[in-house]
C-alpha cells in the first residue's frame, strides 16, 4: 500500500524552487523531456527530469504558479530511520517501518514522502461493526454484533459546523473574503482531525475484537436526498466520504475487512422483527413488535447484521435497460456459486466493493 507522509523540513529551497518553475514553464511550451535542454538553468538532472516528464505530458495545464521539487526514489537513501537526499544536501528523520520510498516532493515548508508500507494479514472476522454515519448528532454510531455493544463517536462535529456557520454568515455580510477562506480552512482542518480520531478508534477496536467493518454506500447522497433549507448546510458540510477513506486505508494497514451495504431503509427497518417501522427525528418505533430505540442505533444494528454485499452496477446494462436493478450477493450464496437479482428499493439490498489506498498526506 502507498501512503504519503507530510513533514516540515525547515530548509531554504527558494532558489531551487524558482529553477523548478522555469523548467516547468519550458516543458509546457516546448514539450521537451531531455534534461540537456535545461542544463543552463542549474537544477540537478535527477530532479529536472521528473519535472519535465510531469509538465510536458500535461495537455490541459495552461498556467504555472508554483512547482514542487520532485526527487525520484533512485536519488534517495533510507538507512537507520534517516532519509538522505544528496542532490539537495538534505537529511530528514523518518521513524517509520516501510518497504521503500517511491519519491519525495518538496515545497517551501513541507516534504511529501510517498512510500510503500507493509500491510498486515487479513483477520478472520468473528463479528461485524455496523457503522451509521450521520450529519446531525454523532458522526458515527457503531453497533458490535459480536459483543452486543453500541458506541457513539464524533459529537463535536455538529457544534463545530454550527459555530463556524454563524461566523461565515457575519463575514459574508461584511464581504471579508480573505478571512472567510481562512475560517473555511480552519473548519475543514478541525473536521479532518475529528475524522482521523474516529477512524483510528473504529479500526483499533475492530482489530482488537477480530471484527470486520460494514459501512453504507452513500455515493451521490447529496443529489438523491430531498433537502429542506434548514438541512442543506448540514448536508453540504458532511464529510462522510473523508471518514470513509480514513477508515478504509487504516483498516487495510491493520488487516481489517471493510464491506459496504445498501443504505435503503436501514434507519426505518426494525432490526428485531425486520419490518418497516416509524422514524421521527432520532426516535424509532416499531408498530409490529413494540421495539423502541434511537434511530441511528437501530440503523447501525441493521448494517451490522446485513449479509448482502454491495457491487457496483454495470453502466452499460443500466443504459440499455433503463432499470436501477443491481446484482446482490450474500456470503453464503457466493460460497455456493449462486447469484440472485435484487432491487435497490428492497430494505435488505446490499453489495460490496474493494478498498482503494488513499493518497491523503499523513502528519508526523
Amino acid at each position: 500500500m502507498i501512503l504519503t507522509y507530510k513533514i516540515k523540513h525547515n530548509q531554504d529551497f527558494l532558489t531551487e524552487l524558482e529553477m523548478a518553475r522555469k523548467i516547468a514553464i519550458f516543458a509546457l511550451k516546448t514539450k521537451s523531456r531531455s534534461s540537456k535542454d535545461v542544463k543552463d538553468i542549474g537544477l540537478k538532472s535527477s530532479i529536472s527530469n521528473q519535472i519535465l516528464k510531469k509538465y510536458s505530458s500535461n495537455k490541459k495545464l495552461k498556467k504555472i504558479n508554483s512547482v514542487k521539487l520532485t526527487v525520484p526514489g533512485q536519488s534517495i537513501k533510507f538507512e537507520n530511520y534517516k532519509i538522505k537526499i544528496s542532490c539537495l544536501k538534505m537529511e530528514i528523520d523518518f521513524e517509520k517501518d516501510i518497504e521503500k520510498i517511491n519519491q519525495i516532493e518538496i515545497d517551501k515548508e513541507f516534504a511529501y514522502i510517498s512510500c510503500t508500507v507493509k500491510e498486515e494479514e487479513k483477520i478472520e472476522c468473528e463479528g461485524w461493526l455496523g457503522i451509521d454515519r450521520n450529519t446531525t448528532g454523532h458522526c458515527a454510531v457503531i453497533a458490535d454484533n459480536k459483543n452486543n455493544k453500541v458506541m457513539f463517536l464524533g459529537k463535536a462535529a455538529q457544534h463545530l459546523h454550527k459555530k463556524y456557520g454563524k461566523i461565515r454568515k457575519k463575514l459574508q455580510k461584511r464581504k471579508k473574503l480573505k478571512k472567510l477562506k481562512a475560517i473555511k480552512r480552519r473548519e475543514s482542518n478541525i473536521q479532518k482531525n475529528i475524522n482521523h480520531k474516529i477512524s483510528k478508534k473504529i479500526v483499533n477496536y475492530a482489530k482488537n475484537n477480530k471484527c470486520g467493518i460494514k459501512l453504507e454506500k452513500l455515493k451521490g447522497i447529496r443529489q438523491t436526498t430531498k433537502q429542506a433549507k434548514s438541512f442543506k448546510c448540514s448536508m453540504n458540510s458532511w464529510a462522510y466520504f473523508q471518514l470513509e477513506q480514513f477508515i478504509e486505508y487504516k483498516a487495510q494497514l491493520a488487516g481489517v475487512s471493510v464491506v459496504y451495504v445498501d443504505p435503503a431503509y436501514t434507519s426505518q427497518t426494525c432490526h428485531k422483527c425486520r419490518r418497516l417501522g416509524n422514524r421521527n427525528g432520532k426516535v424509532f418505533k416499531c408498530p409490529h413488535c413494540g421495539y423502541t430505540s434511537h434511530a441511528d442505533v437501530n440503523a447501525s444494528w441493521n448494517i451490522s447484521y446485513s449479509e448482502k454485499l454491495w457491487v457496483e452496477p454495470n453502466p452499460e446494462h443500466r443504459a440499455k435497460s433503463g432499470s436501477c436493478q443491481r446484482q446482490v450477493y450474500s456470503p453464503r450464496l457466493m460460497q455456493e456459486g449462486v447469484c440472485i437479482k435484487g432491487n435497490t428499493d428492497i430494505p435488505q439490498g446490499a453489495m460490496a466493493t474493494q478498498m482503494q489506498p488513499t493518497l491523503e498526506p499523513l502528519w508526523l
